[in-house]
């Protein structure tokens, strides 16, 4: 390809990069600057809360796993003695 083709066209294409990562999110929950884009759901106190509860479930049943994992465990070891 033509350097006076291919050079512009990838300028062009730079320059869209930029200004594309100037107005979408950063990551998730982030909210774009300026009069762009809107809060997101992660940040709405429902969600945020829906999130909590989440965690917190995930936490029990991981609590629990572990609880029923040592269980076995010292039954095996005491059925072996």
């Amino acid at each position: 390809m033509l350097d006076r083709l291919y050079l512009p066209l990838l300028v062009l294409a730079t320059l869209a990069v930029i200004a594309l990562s100037l107005v979408w999110p950063q990551g998730l929950g982030d909210r774009s600057p300026g009069p762009f884009g809107s809060v997101p759901a992660q940040q709405t106190p429902a969600m945020k809360a829906a999130m909590e509860r989440e965690t917190q479930a995930a936490q029990q049943r991981d609590r629990q796993a572990r609880d029923a994992v040592r269980e076995l465990q010292s039954k095996a070891i005491s059925s072996h003695q």
